[in-house]
């Protein structure tokens, strides 16, 4: 029997991809039905734990060398899921006080528990959205009154663009996005590369009832960033993306020789 939540629009027959995340990270917002659905996950792909792990690790790097090397003082992190430890609002106004934060989620767990851990921070909003509806997003009054798109603004899109099927027209949705950003915008982007370890992890979550995903090759991936300009060392397996400059640590290289299917970038709008 589904578990109770007293939060309206909470499905627990069913895994959420935010929640089993938030398991995955370690926290207490999630429920049995995510949780089994994580445990199947790590059983069958143990690199899944790596994979989230180092998914939050690329975020927090590429977050804070945005605020404390490239100037970006607004955020819009869409697909946010569950706050965790090391969250975006955290890393960046530790690295440039004053920095505006949006997260968007359309999982109402997330987004209450959002809610409730930034009411105190003025410069941060939580909203309901999904990427599939790009535009509701943008011109959502408390993302206006927040985010000032003729200014730059860095767009996450982290471990989100993978649930995104060609029928939804991921091209459409980045352009939409493109055509919002100001020059010297950003956009950050992982995404799990077509591979045998990734359709092992959609059959489970398939058989579970969880959101399909969509791996992609590395040459599917790349026109997502049409308009924008890879820096760094381009689209490069995740665990080896290092900012400009910087050298990949000893625990990016390693990471590298097991978590090889999944991909991130960091562009400029020029």
């Amino acid at each position: 029997m589904p578990e109770e939540t007293g939060v309206p629009g909470v499905d627990t027959s069913r895994p959420s991809v935010a929640r089993m995340y938030d398991y995955y990270l370690g926290g207490k917002d999630n429920f049995a039905v995510d949780r089994m659905a994580a445990d199947s996950m790590m059983a069958s792909v143990p690199e899944s734990v790596q994979m989230v792990a180092s998914n939050r690790e690329f975020l927090v790097r590429a977050v804070h060398h945005l605020a404390a090397e490239a100037g970006i003082r607004q955020f819009l992190d869409i697909g946010s899921g569950l706050p965790t430890r090391r969250n975006v609002h955290e890393v960046a106004q530790a690295a440039a006080p004053g920095s505006r934060i949006v997260y968007v989620d359309h999982d109402p767990l997330a987004v209450v528990h959002g809610q409730a851990l930034l009411a105190v921070n003025e410069n941060t909003r939580y909203i309901q959205g999904d990427l599939r509806e790009p535009r509701k997003i943008l011109d959502d009054d408390r993302v206006r009154e927040l985010l000032d798109f003729d200014q730059p603004v860095a767009v996450l899109l982290v471990a989100v663009l993978h649930f995104i099927g060609e029928h939804d027209d991921p091209a459409g949705i980045l352009g939409l996005l493109r055509e919002r950003m100001a020059p010297g915008s950003y956009l950050v982007v992982s995404h799990i590369l077509d591979d045998p370890r990734p359709h092992e992890i959609g059959r489970i979550l398939n058989a579970a009832g969880a959101p399909r995903w969509y791996p992609r090759t590395r040459e599917e991936i790349l026109p997502f960033f049409e308009g924008f300009e890879l820096i760094g060392p381009g689209l490069t397996l995740l665990p080896h993306w290092h900012p400009p400059g910087a050298e990949p640590t000893g625990t990016q290289r390693d990471g590298a020789k097991e978590l090889r299917w999944q991909v991130a970038g960091v562009a400029s709008r020029s």
